[in-house]
């Protein structure tokens, strides 16, 4: 797989655009009224302050305090670039927070805190202890961090988590569960080697000890060579507790015959040699980052039999902290927790190493390109399994309550998984499985507009995110320049111009286009000139001829415009059954509606071409298509022939025996609201539409931008369906972004 390559302007970009930083504060109450602001603060406030005085419990129910947790770092050990300092840690930090609220619903702020002082930090942590219901060390060199940790988990009654130690033991944990059944093995029967006498090593090799690894099975090297007892050189009381009675001095010695070696050192630390040294059936989890210590390929080639797991996504197998500490807190705040116990995190282990023997739903192969099923290749689940939100933190919260760590036992277990489903936002799955999807395929995109500097912008991007090749249609000279104003000199050499002057398909092209256009009044001239000077129709060419994956267009002319020129190559209009499908993102939900790009009036017929052009587009996105024939009539009322059409398209669809939900007509709120769907228990409607069929274009147009500009909500598409080529049409307001993930879309061939 490629290598995603990110450059130092676009990760300062990312991080200034739209506004300085990564996340920002919203409130969850109305503050409009004055009798909003009179129960928010002064007099109202008054009540809860008091409830809580009495009984501190109530915090949890009258404050966020249970749904929050700190990020709290002091900056001596950040990533891999080493004391930065508290200040130069706050983008890892902010990121850490936005990481808890994306993948579990927690609430998170960041503190960086400017000391390096453990009893200093300890102070500072502790006194904070009110406003949080977690705290979540991160990035602290160690041994200080060891101190740190013990300390504030005596003098706190809320859950603190030092991340880099104990989130990398958890998933390395549920990996070694899964690789050890795989090859029949026991842990209290493997020798086990570990290269990194760290926070996150020593970690592993606590959590794995009390799971039931032997002391004296467990070897454990650092830059010196093995900790043995009695060795005085370079030793502290964190790696003594882990010296073993022992002959054997380097790495090297230690990994004849063990089954697993653990590696959380540096790159190169393992040689080919070593790995042919191992035991039968050998577990190797190289986890340096950004490179391990042996690749799986150099492994591999020793070794067939090897269970190989890395840090790296571009692998198979990542060992993810992001699998693990999201959803450890949110079991641990939802009980209320006092601490997060050994045996929270190994229940964490053993249901991550369960999900992962299980059936993969379709949206995680689509995300990821290809069939996952148990085995060697897929023993950890992917970050993008979307029943991590509700099966890990049961089982956290069920370990939690039986340890005696909760002081809010869940009752209900059922409704609790119910509820964790309901918090995820369906959309950053979907958007997030689209991208996968689109790096597995590695297109060649074609972008038609070269001499807009957004879609060099977008090109560039496509390409340095390791989604494919970018194929920029316009003059060498005009891109270079625009490419230079933009701060992208070094994109100049990366990226292929392509035009009329320097392709040697020009002649194929004419022929083509001749041979298409010759009985609608275009003579060899006009052919030249639409093949050789019309960007939109050379695009098509390249696409129509297998020399490009897919095309975007549209940002610079309108829409109608470039489906004109398209149309020259490709039988992209009504008559053929093409549609545009817009899908609107907002709060959670996606909703597609059509037809936003070909049909001017469509009649019955054509409607239920679009419903099933409709259908196609959700399945791409992963969503089972609910299709609901909108009007400002339900069922025949009130009655008017505008809605007779919207009426009759169920009949069609009816008759061509479609296997796809689809009701109407009927007005919006019927379509999207269950409650108002109650008063018409007939509907064939399970649930709210996903799709809306609408009775025109223009009826799309006015939807589409009343909710971008009132709803704010994300707009992708129109979505180009029904052409038997990828071709996306952007909007002529569309940002370097936005192209992007059109592209994205037409990389993996939506529609």
């Amino acid at each position: 797989m490629s290598k995603t390559k990110v450059t130092a302007e676009e990760a300062l970009a990312f991080h200034l655009e739209p506004t300085p930083g990564k996340f920002e504060i919203t409130a969850t109450v109305p503050m409009t009224t004055q009798r909003d602001l009179s129960l928010a603060y002064s007099p109202g406030v008054a009540v809860p302050c008091e409830a809580i005085a009495q009984n501190p419990e109530t915090a949890y129910d009258y404050t966020n305090k249970g749904n929050l947790v700190a990020v709290i770092s002091n900056g001596t050990a950040v990533l891999g670039l080493g004391n930065l300092g508290a200040l130069a840690s706050k983008p890892v930090m902010e990121g850490k927070a936005v990481l808890f609220k994306r993948f579990a619903d927690v609430n998170s702020i960041d503190i960086e805190l400017d000391t390096e002082d453990a009893d200093e930090f300890c102070r500072a942590v502790r006194l904070m202890g009110p406003t949080f219901g977690g705290i979540n060390l991160e990035d602290i060199k160690a041994p200080e961090c060891f101190i740190i940790e013990q300390r504030l988990k005596e003098e706190m009654d809320i859950p603190v988590f030092h991340d880099d130690q104990h989130g990398t033991a958890v998933i390395c944990a549920a990996g070694l569960i899964n690789a050890l059944h795989l090859s029949n093995k026991k842990i209290e029967d493997v020798k086990i080697v570990l290269n990194g006498a760290g926070a996150a090593g020593i970690a592993c090799l606590e959590l794995l000890k009390s799971m039931g690894a032997r002391h004296e099975n467990c070897i454990m090297c650092d830059t010196k060579g093995v900790i043995y007892q009695g060795r005085t050189e370079g030793m502290n009381q964190w790696k003594s507790a882990h010296a073993v009675k022992t002959e054997l001095r380097t790495l090297e010695e230690a990994m004849v015959n063990c089954d697993v070696f653990l590696g959380v050192s540096a790159k190169g630390a393992v040689t080919p040699q070593m790995v042919a040294s191992m035991a039968d059936n050998p577990v190797i989890f190289a986890m340096a980052n950004p490179d391990p210590e042996i690749t799986p390929e150099e492994a591999h080639e020793v070794r067939m039999d090897a269970i190989v797991a890395t840090g790296r996504s571009d692998y198979p197998n990542q060992v993810n902290n992001v699998l693990g500490f999201p959803y450890l807190f949110r079991g641990a705040l939802d009980i209320n927790a006092r601490a997060i116990n050994d045996e929270m995190k190994i229940a964490c282990a053993h249901a991550l190493a369960q999900l992962a023997r299980e059936d993969v739903p379709d949206e995680v192969a689509l995300a990821y390109g290809r069939n996952l099923t148990f085995g060697r290749d897929y023993i950890i689940p992917t970050p993008f399994d979307p029943r991590l939100i509700h099966r890990i933190p049961t089982a956290v919260a069920k370990a939690g309550m039986d340890t005696g760590a909760a002081r809010r036992p869940i009752i209900d277990m059922e409704a609790y998984e119910l509820s964790l489903k309901s918090r995820m936002d369906p959309t950053a799955n979907i958007l997030r499985g689209i991208n996968a999807r689109a790096r597995a395929a590695q297109a060649r995109m074609i972008f038609a507009e070269g001499d807009d500097p957004r879609v060099l912008r977008a090109a560039v991007m496509y390409q340095r995110s390791g989604l494919g090749k970018a194929l920029v249609v316009g003059r060498e000279s005009d891109v270079k320049a625009k490419l230079e104003a933009a701060g992208l000199e070094d994109a100049v050499r990366e990226i292929e111009v392509v035009n009329a002057a320097n392709t040697q398909h020009l002649t194929t092209y004419k022929t083509f286009l001749y041979d298409r256009l010759n009985r609608r009044g275009y003579d060899r001239a006009d052919i030249h000139r639409l093949a050789a000077r019309d960007r939109h129709v050379f695009s098509a060419l390249m696409l129509a001829h297998g020399h490009g994956d897919g095309l975007v267009t549209g940002a610079t002319r309108k829409s109608a415009h470039v489906l004109e020129r398209i149309n020259k190559v490709f039988d992209a209009d009504a008559e053929h059954g093409a549609a545009g499908i817009t899908a609107l993102l907002h709060k959670g939900r996606i909703v597609l509606i059509a037809d936003t790009l070909v049909h001017e009036w469509p009649d019955e017929e054509d409607l239920a071409n679009i419903a099933e052009r409709g259908a196609v587009v959700a399945r791409h996105l992963g969503i089972e298509p609910r299709v609901a024939f909108v009007s400002f009539s339900t069922f025949g009322y009130p009655v008017s022939e505008r809605a007779e059409k919207m009426a009759a398209a169920p009949k069609v669809l009816d008759r061509r025996g479609v296997d796809f939900e689809y009701e109407g007509e009927m007005t919006v709120d019927v379509a999207m609201n269950a409650k108002s769907q109650q008063a018409y228990p007939f509907s064939r409607l399970t649930g709210p539409a996903n799709i809306l069929v609408v009775p025109a274009r223009h009826s799309a147009s006015i939807s589409v931008k009343l909710m971008q500009e009132m709803g704010g909500a994300t707009v992708i598409g129109p979505i180009l369906s029904g052409v038997d080529r990828s071709i996306q049409i952007c909007s002529t307001v569309s940002t370097a972004n936005d192209i992007l993930n059109m592209a994205v879309l037409a990389a993996c061939k939506v529609g």
